[in-house]
């Protein structure tokens, strides 16, 4: 079982550092002045998350098929609460690489505009020529970058709404599968229920999180604002970020309890 949770851990937190990253993408996109062909290519590393998110979500699932008693069902949350503590390692972890991962992507892109595809950029990029000078590309985190976060210029709505995101996607599904266990008669309505929570954080997204760093982007390109207003956005978002999957933490009960009190007011 502890091999099963740390498989589990692993992928969630590669699926969190992922997604962490995703916020440089626009960063490395500016720097290089391709943003558009960014966007595309870091669609390829977002298979990997998806790819992680198939395999993660069956086994976690195991871990609610594993529920016959009470002791069981405490075995339950502390594992569920392992998979939060991963999430928030994982986020914590894209945050450390975003510099590093900026100065590589960049290359990346360079790579893919002379290569012309994406098979031929990959052939190039695993040369052992091409990995030894990727090492130069490698960034330390620094202290100063923290001390520049301040909110002041962020709008604190959009910080909130990326947090309360955040929390609902992270702790969405294992809510529902917490909430299953604890009302074994409803299980099949409360786990077809996290779908819906999921497609709320989605949409919390969509709507008000992205257009927002879209606009900001598009004045950095045009030269109205600057991209140290950019890095810093991206920033103060990493860190609601990361607030969000600790949110998660705190609301993994209350949430699975909501969810069941619902599912029984469903006719």
């Amino acid at each position: 079982m502890m091999e099963k949770l740390l498989i589990i851990c692993v992928f969630v937190g590669i699926i969190h550092m992922i997604e962490t990253l995703a916020y440089s993408v626009r960063i490395a996109g500016l720097k290089t002045g391709k943003l558009v062909v960014a966007l595309s290519l870091f669609n390829i590393i977002v298979i990997v998350s998806r790819t992680a998110n198939m395999v993660q979500a069956p086994l976690t699932g195991k871990l609610g098929d594993a529920v016959q008693s009470k002791e069981d069902l405490s075995l339950l949350l502390q594992q569920l609460q392992t998979i939060l503590l991963a999430a928030s390692i994982g986020t914590i972890a894209g945050a450390l690489l975003i510099p590093s991962f900026v100065s590589i992507f960049s290359r990346m892109i360079s790579h893919l505009e002379v290569a012309g595809s994406v098979p031929k950029m990959m052939k190039n990029i695993t040369s052992i020529y091409t990995l030894e000078k990727a090492k130069k590309h490698v960034k330390r985190p620094r202290w100063i970058m923290l001390s520049q976060l301040r909110i002041g210029g962020v709008p604190k709505r959009l910080l909130l709404l990326n947090l309360m995101a955040t929390t609902i996607y992270t702790v969405g599904v294992l809510s529902t599968l917490y909430a299953s266990t604890l009302e074994p008669t409803l299980s099949k309505s409360i786990l077809m229920s996290s779908g819906l929570i999921n497609g709320l954080a989605m949409i919390t997204l969509a709507v008000f999180v992205d257009p927002q760093v879209a606009i900001l982007t598009e004045k950095v390109m045009k030269g109205e604002s600057t991209k140290q207003s950019m890095n810093k956005m991206v920033g103060t978002l990493v860190i609601s970020r990361l607030c969000g999957t600790v949110c998660a933490q705190i609301l993994l009960v209350p949430a699975a309890l909501y969810i069941a009190w619902i599912c029984k007011l469903i006719p």
